[in-house]
């Protein structure tokens, strides 16, 4: 990935799945305000529509499933009239949390379609055409928990490894074709998805609009891995080199293996019974 030149957003069709809410909206209207045209796609797609009609500069919305490769045909055939997409935001994704042995089997599985399947029914769907076209930039919004599992969070965790996995492959399939894939690792930002979980000590939780700026960054400079914030990768790659009982006594400082097992349930309520709903 070249990091020499900056590429001119002007005019360019981003594809943004989840774009009703949180880092999906913020990256719409961040993209948007810099000359980007947005098409919106969002399991609650008359809520997609409204913010697009609320960011406009030619946004469009659609409803889309991301579990599902109809969905994704219908959506596309929906918002054509954008033009074709030379960017796909892989964003939506759902994060019930609690322990795995009481995880309901079908909680599991939406969780694991929506993170993973999504991503890979989005990728399939959008990239041929870019391949096609010569040009093109994935970026799949994955999360720190991609690198760095968490107590709780176990199928939420490993979709995101999975992601991050995924990325990576994608990475080195489609580099030779003059496709770009890249792979955005948030700590816990202040969404809905997010309510509850506390930072781990001196992480500072980030805003929806900080996840959408380094969006914005990679599109205009692509790069493999980037993290939100951005100085959080250090700590993890630095710990990671550290022996695991030396790892572990980092995270218990930190708080950082106990995030989701101490995240307010009633503040979390009205996310989980919406989540778990998917």
């Amino acid at each position: 990935m070249s990091r020499s030149r900056a590429h001119d957003l002007t005019g360019r069709v981003v594809v943004i799945t989840g774009g009703a809410r949180g880092i999906g909206r913020a990256t719409a209207e961040r993209l948007a305000a810099a000359g980007c045209t947005v098409v919106l796609g969002d399991l609650d797609g008359a809520l997609a529509a409204t913010v697009a009609a609320e960011i406009g500069r030619g946004a469009v919305a659609a409803e889309l499933d991301v579990t599902s490769a109809e969905s994704w045909r219908e959506f596309l055939a929906a918002t054509a009239e954008a033009g074709p997409p030379s960017a796909l935001v892989n964003n939506a994704g759902i994060m019930p949390i609690g322990s795995i042995l009481k995880e309901p089997d079908e909680v599991t599985r939406a969780i694991v379609d929506v993170n993973l399947h999504g991503v890979i029914h989005g990728t399939k769907a959008v990239v041929p055409g870019m391949v096609e076209r010569g040009r093109g930039h994935v970026v799949n919004v994955a999360s720190a928990v991609g690198r760095l599992a968490v107590a709780d969070g176990a199928t939420y965790s490993a979709s995101k490894f999975a992601v991050v996995g995924l990325s990576e492959a994608l990475r080195s399939e489609l580099r030779p074709v003059g496709v770009d894939v890249s792979v955005v690792l948030p700590t816990v930002v202040q969404t809905e998805l997010s309510a509850g979980v506390p930072a781990a000590t001196g992480v500072k939780p980030v805003t929806a609009d900080d996840v959408a700026r380094v969006i914005e960054g990679v599109l205009r400079r692509p790069r493999a891995e980037v993290w939100v914030p951005r100085w959080s990768q250090a700590i993890v790659k630095t710990t990671g080199a550290l022996p695991r009982f030396a790892q572990e006594a980092v995270a218990r400082a930190m708080g950082a293996d106990q995030v989701f097992r101490n995240a307010d349930a009633a503040q979390r309520q009205a996310y989980e019974d919406r989540a778990r709903r998917t």
